[in-house]
């Protein structure tokens, strides 16, 4: 019904980096989809306006979990003021496996899989924020034009979903409060840090080179990667 990538069984994983400030009450949206983007649930592709707490997601690593809280904010209301530092990225269609283009948030993770991520880490798939792909495979930030209702899903733990056919998005578990903040467990999935992250989409447009040149032509020049 889907059709999409899955991760090899026995695969290793690898803790979560715990990333910005926390303020004791309800910290900032850093991730989440459009209203109107597709996910895979138990009901087949889903607006994720449409789910509902209880629902359940399909997962990369854990199967269809139920979801536990949902959370819905406008973004961009200052469009098309809003400073250049939180304009969205913009994911053309197939670029990430999506079907359809994506608009995701600067910080919000998402899931690549790369020869060189599973040589550097001993696992194909790494979690990378959005702005850290601009450039690759046409994928640009743009100044938004208009306020955007943005949904977060959170699940039991961290997990990463299937959004617009293919696309891998990481799903943080909750910190908005201090008590959650502070009952964090070993987590699952690292966001890699800007400087990796910025070697990891090197090795990607590498490798990308190489495909399309058949394989052969960058393989004799020598990959960065």
């Amino acid at each position: 019904m889907f059709g999409w990538k899955t991760k090899a069984a026995g695969m290793n994983r690898r803790s979560v980096e715990i990333s910005g400030a926390f303020d004791g009450g309800l910290a900032p949206l850093t991730h989440g989809l459009m209203a109107g983007t597709r996910v895979a649930s138990n009901l087949g592709w889903r607006s994720i306006e449409a789910l509902a707490v209880g629902d359940k997601v399909l997962t990369f690593d854990n199967g269809m979990q139920r979801i536990i809280e949902i959370r819905r904010v406008p973004m961009w209301l200052d469009a098309p003021e809003t400073v250049e530092a939180a304009w969205p990225v913009t994911v053309p269609a197939d670029a990430l496996g999506n079907r359809e283009t994506l608009t995701l948030l600067p910080e919000q993770g998402v899931m690549v899989e790369s020869d060189s991520a599973f040589d550097q880490y001993g696992d194909p798939f790494a979690v990378l924020a959005a702005s850290a792909l601009v450039g690759l495979r046409g994928i640009y930030r743009r100044r938004p034009t208009f306020p955007v209702d943005m949904i977060a899903l959170y699940f039991e733990q961290e997990e990463v979903i299937y959004a617009e056919g293919g696309a891998l998005i990481h799903c943080p578990r909750d910190t908005s409060t201090l008590d959650k903040f502070l009952s964090l467990s070993p987590a699952d999935y690292e966001v890699l840090n800007q400087q990796d992250a910025a070697y990891m989409v090197a090795c990607l447009m590498a490798e990308d080179a190489v495909m399309s040149a058949g394989g052969l032509k960058y393989a004799q020049m020598g990959a960065p990667c």
